[in-house]
């Protein structure tokens, strides 16, 4: 069964086991909420293996019930919030976007990788409050148009709002359709550019560890920020692009602002 339909199953399911945590939070929606904005700027690779790197916008909306911490996220994980919770798990759309990359971006005569919007789902699941687990997987809806995924898994360390430290490791994964993009070069591409011809297949892409911290600094205003290192395995790492003009080292880190209203605090 293609993969898209298998991604589908997986939704509805999901949906139709958890619809009585749909029925709860419903019922919660009238209690007072307090809201959370995180924003600042954010370095990252320009695209996967890149040695170059590229500011981009480091963002969070998080809302919470009045007298409730904010539930933890990562400050690495793809924008999405959950939208069904059953105990301490919680599953709910995934979104990302990756710039465009061309020929002069990897100094060689290679074939454009257009901007890349993905859609996709994430579930996770709290073993305990000091330990969460979870797994994402985005399709490309442009660009690429592969698929891409994430595990990971965090500590959390935490006084309710007034700060918050985490710390864990990544496993990042893509299809091949997704690598051929990014570090495939076909034999027409390689006579073009001079690369080796290099057909990669789907798997383990990079692993890596992130670390946050989140501190209040008053009734309103507080600082989050944090650093992410992955290091590219197997094809990712023997690509020729990556040889040629790319980085198996894929470092980021971002420092924000952030705003909290409502309630009381």
């Amino acid at each position: 069964m293609p993969a898209y339909r298998l991604f589908n199953r997986a939704l509805l399911s999901a949906t139709v086991l958890l619809a009585p945590a749909l029925t709860a939070h419903a019922q919660q929606a009238d209690a007072p909420k307090r809201t959370r904005i995180i924003l600042g700027p954010q370095l990252s690779p320009a695209w996967p293996g890149a040695k170059d790197m590229t500011i981009g916008p480091y963002v969070d909306l998080s809302r919470s019930p009045e007298g409730t911490p904010f539930e933890f996220e990562a400050p690495d994980e793809s924008f999405g919030s959950p939208l069904v919770h059953s105990g301490n798990f919680a599953f709910g759309p995934a979104f990302g976007f990756i710039g465009k990359r061309t020929a002069a971006d990897v100094e060689a005569n290679l074939p454009k990788v257009g901007l890349s919007i993905e859609a996709g789902a994430f579930a996770q699941y709290s073993l305990a409050p000091e330990f969460r687990v979870r797994i994402e997987g985005r399709k490309g809806l442009s660009g690429h148009k592969g698929w891409v995924g994430e595990v990971s898994a965090d500590y959390i360390a935490r006084d309710g709002d007034d700060w918050l430290f985490s710390i864990g490791p990544r496993v990042t994964l893509g299809d091949a359709k997704y690598r051929r993009a990014y570090f495939g070069v076909t034999p027409a591409a390689s006579a073009a550019s001079g690369l080796a011809a290099f057909d990669p297949g789907g798997g383990i892409q990079s692993v890596g560890m992130t670390a946050g911290y989140l501190r209040q600094l008053g009734k309103r205003w507080g600082v989050g920020v944090y650093g992410r290192y992955d290091r590219l395995v197997g094809d990712a790492a023997d690509s020729p692009i990556v040889r040629h003009s790319g980085s198996r080292s894929q470092p980021s880190a971002g420092i924000a602002l952030s705003y909290t209203f409502g309630g009381d605090r």
